[in-house]
Protein backbone atom coordinates (compact mmCIF):
# COMPACT_ATOMS: atom_id res chain seq x y z
CA UNK A 1 0.00 0.00 0.00
CA UNK A 2 1.32 3.42 -0.94
CA UNK A 3 1.70 5.75 2.03
CA UNK A 4 1.86 9.50 1.81
CA UNK A 5 4.71 11.53 3.20
CA UNK A 6 2.29 13.20 5.63
CA UNK A 7 1.68 9.88 7.36
CA UNK A 8 5.36 9.70 8.28
CA UNK A 9 6.12 13.36 9.03
CA UNK A 10 4.61 15.64 11.63
CA UNK A 11 6.32 18.87 10.58
CA UNK A 12 4.78 20.53 7.55
CA UNK A 13 6.74 22.91 5.36
CA UNK A 14 5.27 25.64 3.22
CA UNK A 15 4.60 25.35 -0.48
CA UNK A 16 3.45 28.43 -2.35
CA UNK A 17 0.49 27.82 -4.67
CA UNK A 18 0.42 30.21 -7.62
CA UNK A 19 -2.49 30.34 -10.08
CA UNK A 20 -1.07 31.63 -13.37
CA UNK A 21 -4.35 31.37 -15.27
CA UNK A 22 -4.04 30.93 -19.04
CA UNK A 23 -0.36 31.30 -19.93
CA UNK A 24 1.77 30.42 -22.93
CA UNK A 25 3.91 27.31 -22.63
CA UNK A 26 7.23 29.08 -23.21
CA UNK A 27 6.43 31.78 -20.65
CA UNK A 28 5.51 29.17 -18.04
CA UNK A 29 8.67 27.17 -18.82
CA UNK A 30 10.86 30.27 -18.44
CA UNK A 31 9.24 30.96 -15.06
CA UNK A 32 9.83 27.35 -13.99
CA UNK A 33 13.54 27.67 -14.76
CA UNK A 34 13.82 30.81 -12.62
CA UNK A 35 12.10 29.10 -9.70
CA UNK A 36 14.25 25.96 -10.08
CA UNK A 37 17.42 28.07 -9.86
CA UNK A 38 16.13 29.82 -6.73
CA UNK A 39 15.03 26.54 -5.16
CA UNK A 40 18.42 24.93 -5.81
CA UNK A 41 20.01 27.92 -4.05
CA UNK A 42 17.53 27.39 -1.17
CA UNK A 43 16.40 31.02 -1.28
CA UNK A 44 12.72 30.29 -1.99
CA UNK A 45 10.10 27.89 -0.70
CA UNK A 46 8.68 24.96 -2.65
CA UNK A 47 6.27 26.22 -5.30
CA UNK A 48 3.28 24.69 -7.07
CA UNK A 49 2.37 26.51 -10.29
CA UNK A 50 -1.16 25.89 -11.57
CA UNK A 51 -2.19 27.03 -15.03
CA UNK A 52 -3.82 26.32 -18.37
CA UNK A 53 -2.06 26.60 -21.73
CA UNK A 54 -3.28 27.66 -25.16
CA UNK A 55 -3.27 24.71 -27.59
CA UNK A 56 0.22 23.18 -27.58
CA UNK A 57 1.83 19.79 -28.20
CA UNK A 58 5.02 19.00 -26.29
CA UNK A 59 7.50 16.23 -26.95
CA UNK A 60 9.43 14.74 -24.03
CA UNK A 61 12.96 13.35 -24.07
CA UNK A 62 11.80 9.83 -24.94
CA UNK A 63 9.29 10.98 -27.55
CA UNK A 64 9.15 9.63 -31.09
CA UNK A 65 8.38 11.64 -34.20
CA UNK A 66 5.90 9.05 -35.45
CA UNK A 67 3.70 9.78 -32.42
CA UNK A 68 2.94 13.21 -33.90
CA UNK A 69 0.14 12.40 -36.33
CA UNK A 70 -0.51 15.89 -37.73
CA UNK A 71 1.56 17.79 -40.26
CA UNK A 72 2.99 21.23 -39.55
CA UNK A 73 0.34 22.65 -41.88
CA UNK A 74 -2.50 21.04 -39.90
CA UNK A 75 -1.06 22.29 -36.61
CA UNK A 76 -0.94 25.82 -37.98
CA UNK A 77 -4.52 25.56 -39.22
CA UNK A 78 -5.71 24.47 -35.79
CA UNK A 79 -3.60 27.04 -33.94
CA UNK A 80 -1.52 24.41 -32.14
CA UNK A 81 2.08 25.16 -31.22
CA UNK A 82 4.75 22.46 -30.92
CA UNK A 83 7.76 22.30 -28.57
CA UNK A 84 10.42 19.80 -27.67
CA UNK A 85 10.95 19.85 -23.91
CA UNK A 86 13.38 18.70 -21.23
CA UNK A 87 10.83 16.64 -19.33
CA UNK A 88 10.66 12.87 -19.34
CA UNK A 89 7.99 10.97 -21.20
CA UNK A 90 6.66 11.01 -24.74
CA UNK A 91 4.29 13.34 -26.56
CA UNK A 92 1.25 15.05 -25.04
CA UNK A 93 -1.27 17.81 -25.64
CA UNK A 94 -2.09 20.79 -23.41
CA UNK A 95 -4.98 23.16 -23.95
CA UNK A 96 -7.81 25.16 -22.39
CA UNK A 97 -9.87 23.17 -19.91
CA UNK A 98 -6.86 21.14 -18.80
CA UNK A 99 -5.26 21.90 -15.44
CA UNK A 100 -1.48 21.80 -15.65
CA UNK A 101 0.44 21.71 -12.38
CA UNK A 102 4.19 22.33 -12.16
CA UNK A 103 5.67 21.46 -8.75
CA UNK A 104 9.11 22.95 -8.10
CA UNK A 105 10.04 21.20 -4.86
CA UNK A 106 13.21 20.06 -3.16
CA UNK A 107 12.60 16.33 -3.38
CA UNK A 108 15.87 15.75 -1.55
CA UNK A 109 14.25 17.12 1.60
CA UNK A 110 11.26 14.80 1.24
CA UNK A 111 12.36 11.48 -0.26
CA UNK A 112 15.05 10.82 -2.86
CA UNK A 113 13.04 8.44 -4.95
CA UNK A 114 11.93 9.40 -8.46
CA UNK A 115 9.47 6.51 -8.88
CA UNK A 116 7.87 7.32 -5.55
CA UNK A 117 7.56 10.97 -6.61
CA UNK A 118 5.68 10.02 -9.79
CA UNK A 119 3.42 7.63 -7.86
CA UNK A 120 2.59 10.43 -5.42
CA UNK A 121 1.67 12.81 -8.25
CA UNK A 122 -0.68 10.07 -9.43
CA UNK A 123 -1.99 9.72 -5.89
CA UNK A 124 -2.84 13.43 -5.67
CA UNK A 125 -4.85 13.16 -8.91
CA UNK A 126 -6.56 9.95 -7.81
CA UNK A 127 -7.67 11.54 -4.53
CA UNK A 128 -8.89 14.69 -6.27
CA UNK A 129 -10.87 12.60 -8.76
CA UNK A 130 -12.50 10.65 -5.92
CA UNK A 131 -13.89 13.92 -4.53
CA UNK A 132 -16.06 14.10 -7.65
CA UNK A 133 -17.31 10.52 -7.29
CA UNK A 134 -15.06 9.02 -9.96
CA UNK A 135 -12.68 6.12 -9.35
CA UNK A 136 -9.34 6.59 -11.09
CA UNK A 137 -6.49 4.12 -10.85
CA UNK A 138 -2.99 3.26 -11.93
CA UNK A 139 -2.31 0.85 -14.77
CA UNK A 140 0.81 -1.26 -14.56
CA UNK A 141 3.51 -0.05 -16.93
CA UNK A 142 1.60 3.14 -17.87
CA UNK A 143 2.31 6.40 -16.06
CA UNK A 144 -0.64 8.65 -15.20
CA UNK A 145 -4.17 7.94 -13.99
CA UNK A 146 -6.82 5.99 -15.80
CA UNK A 147 -10.57 5.36 -15.66
CA UNK A 148 -12.20 2.09 -16.69
CA UNK A 149 -14.16 2.22 -19.95
CA UNK A 150 -15.57 -1.17 -20.85
CA UNK A 151 -12.71 -3.62 -21.32
CA UNK A 152 -10.06 -0.91 -21.53
CA UNK A 153 -9.00 2.28 -19.80
CA UNK A 154 -9.09 5.96 -20.75
CA UNK A 155 -6.47 8.42 -19.56
CA UNK A 156 -7.60 11.24 -17.29
CA UNK A 157 -4.24 12.60 -16.13
CA UNK A 158 -0.71 12.54 -17.55
CA UNK A 159 2.71 13.04 -15.94
CA UNK A 160 6.08 14.14 -17.29
CA UNK A 161 8.78 15.38 -14.94
CA UNK A 162 12.35 16.55 -14.77
CA UNK A 163 14.56 16.31 -11.67
CA UNK A 164 17.88 18.13 -11.40
CA UNK A 165 19.90 18.01 -8.18
CA UNK A 166 16.69 16.69 -6.60
CA UNK A 167 14.70 19.78 -7.51
CA UNK A 168 11.63 18.93 -9.59
CA UNK A 169 10.05 20.69 -12.56
CA UNK A 170 7.40 20.05 -15.21
CA UNK A 171 4.64 17.93 -13.67
CA UNK A 172 1.10 16.79 -14.41
CA UNK A 173 -1.81 17.53 -16.75
CA UNK A 174 -5.37 16.80 -15.64
CA UNK A 175 -8.29 16.90 -18.09
CA UNK A 176 -11.28 18.80 -16.70
CA UNK A 177 -13.15 20.23 -19.70
CA UNK A 178 -10.49 19.61 -22.35
CA UNK A 179 -11.53 19.41 -25.99
CA UNK A 180 -10.52 15.77 -26.43
CA UNK A 181 -10.49 16.00 -30.24
CA UNK A 182 -7.03 17.57 -30.04
CA UNK A 183 -5.62 14.29 -28.74
CA UNK A 184 -6.35 12.83 -32.19
CA UNK A 185 -3.33 14.83 -33.43
CA UNK A 186 -0.96 12.57 -31.46
CA UNK A 187 -0.48 9.13 -29.99
CA UNK A 188 -0.95 10.34 -26.40
CA UNK A 189 2.12 9.51 -24.33
CA UNK A 190 3.11 7.07 -27.06
CA UNK A 191 0.38 4.60 -26.06
CA UNK A 192 -1.68 3.45 -29.04
CA UNK A 193 -5.30 2.28 -28.78
CA UNK A 194 -5.93 4.27 -25.59
CA UNK A 195 -8.08 7.39 -25.61
CA UNK A 196 -8.06 10.40 -23.33
CA UNK A 197 -11.06 11.37 -21.23
CA UNK A 198 -12.05 14.33 -19.10
CA UNK A 199 -13.74 14.84 -15.75
CA UNK A 200 -16.66 16.64 -17.40
CA UNK A 201 -17.15 13.83 -19.90
CA UNK A 202 -17.17 11.26 -17.10
CA UNK A 203 -19.62 13.26 -14.98
CA UNK A 204 -21.80 14.50 -17.82
CA UNK A 205 -21.88 18.04 -16.43
CA UNK A 206 -19.83 21.22 -16.38
CA UNK A 207 -17.35 21.94 -13.60
CA UNK A 208 -15.58 24.93 -12.08
CA UNK A 209 -11.92 24.35 -12.95
CA UNK A 210 -10.89 26.52 -9.98
CA UNK A 211 -12.64 24.07 -7.66
CA UNK A 212 -10.81 21.15 -9.25
CA UNK A 213 -7.48 23.00 -9.02
CA UNK A 214 -8.05 23.66 -5.30
CA UNK A 215 -8.70 19.96 -4.78
CA UNK A 216 -5.51 19.00 -6.62
CA UNK A 217 -3.45 21.48 -4.59
CA UNK A 218 -4.93 20.23 -1.33
CA UNK A 219 -4.13 16.60 -2.08
CA UNK A 220 -0.67 17.53 -3.37
CA UNK A 221 0.01 19.04 0.05
CA UNK A 222 -1.29 15.93 1.78
CA UNK A 223 0.84 13.41 -0.06
CA UNK A 224 4.05 15.46 0.05
CA UNK A 225 3.66 16.77 3.58
CA UNK A 226 3.46 20.42 2.59
CA UNK A 227 1.30 23.20 3.96
CA UNK A 228 -0.10 24.90 0.88
CA UNK A 229 0.00 28.70 1.01
CA UNK A 230 -1.88 30.56 -1.73
CA UNK A 231 0.12 33.46 -3.14
CA UNK A 232 -0.29 35.91 -6.02
CA UNK A 233 1.82 35.74 -9.15
CA UNK A 234 3.11 39.25 -8.39
CA UNK A 235 4.33 38.11 -4.97
CA UNK A 236 6.27 35.26 -6.55
CA UNK A 237 7.84 37.55 -9.15
CA UNK A 238 8.90 40.00 -6.44
CA UNK A 239 10.54 37.18 -4.50
CA UNK A 240 12.38 35.98 -7.60
CA UNK A 241 13.55 39.48 -8.56
CA UNK A 242 14.84 40.06 -5.03
CA UNK A 243 16.84 36.83 -4.82
CA UNK A 244 18.15 37.24 -8.38
CA UNK A 245 19.36 40.77 -7.60
CA UNK A 246 21.08 39.52 -4.46
CA UNK A 247 22.76 36.75 -6.44
CA UNK A 248 23.96 39.25 -9.06
CA UNK A 249 25.47 41.50 -6.39
CA UNK A 250 27.20 38.55 -4.72
CA UNK A 251 28.65 37.26 -8.00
Amino acid sequence: MLRSCKENRTVLKNCLTIDLGLIGYTEAYALQKRIVAARKAEVIEDVLLICEHPHVITQGRSGKWEHLLASEHVLRQKGVEYYETSRGGDITYHGPGQIVAYPIVNLGAIRRDVVWYVRMLEEAMIRATAEFGITAERVRGKTGIWVKSGDTEEKLGAIGVRISRWVTSHGLAYNVSTDLRYFDLIVPCGIANRKATSLEKLLGRSLDSKEVARSLAKHFGEVFGREMKKAAREELLEKLEHVEQQAAVSA
